[in-house]
C-alpha cells in the first residue's frame, strides 16, 4: 500500500466516523428534544441548542481535514502517510464516540426539560465533558501535523 493510499483512508475513517458520530448524537438528542416538546412547546430554543450541540464532532473531522490537506501530494512519505492514517482513526473514533455519548446527555436534558425543569445551563455544562474529548482528539492531530517533517520544495 502506498503512502498517499494509507493517508487518505486515514482521513476518509476521520471524516466517516466523526460524520457518523454527529449523525447519530444529533437524532439521539432531537428524538428526545421532539418527545418533550410535546410537553413543553415553550422550549423549542432549549431543545434546538441541545439537538445541534453533538454536530460539533462532525465538524472536527473537517477541520482535521483542512488541516492535513497540504501534506496529501504523490511525495509524501510512509512516515506521514501512517501518521495521517493513525491521527485519523484517533480523531474519527474518539469523535464517534463523544458525539453519540454527549447526544444521549443532551436528551436526558431535553426531557428533563420537557418535564419543566430550569436545566439547559447544567445539561449544556455536564455534555461539555464529552466534548472535551473531541477537542483533545482534533489538539492531536494540530499536534501530530505539527511534528511531521516539512513537504519537500
Amino acid at each position: 500500500m502506498t503512502a498517499i493510499l494509507l493517508a487518505y483512508i486515514g482521513i476518509a475513517i476521520m471524516l466517516t466516523l466523526t460524520g457518523v458520530g454527529s449523525v447519530y448524537g444529533i437524532t439521539i438528542a432531537g428524538n428526545a428534544s421532539v418527545g418533550a416538546l410535546k410537553k413543553n412547546p415553550g422550549a423549542l430554543g432549549n431543545f434546538l441548542v441541545l439537538s445541534a450541540l453533538p454536530s460539533t464532532q462532525g465538524l472536527y473531522g473537517f477541520v482535521g481535514f483542512f488541516l492535513l490537506q497540504d501534506r496529501l501530494t504523490n511525495e509524501i512519505t510512509p512516515l506521514v502517510g501512517a501518521a495521517i492514517f493513525a491521527i485519523g482513526i484517533v480523531l474519527g473514533v474518539i469523535g464517534l464516540l463523544s458525539a453519540i455519548r454527549q447526544g444521549q446527555v443532551c436528551a436526558s436534558g431535553a426531557a428533563a426539560i420537557g418535564n419543566g425543569h430550569k436545566v439547559l445551563v447544567p445539561t449544556l455544562t455536564i455534555a461539555a465533558f464529552p466534548e472535551l474529548y473531541a477537542i483533545i482528539a482534533l489538539l492531536v492531530v494540530i499536534l501530530v501535523n505539527g511534528m511531521l517533517p516539512e513537504l519537500p520544495v
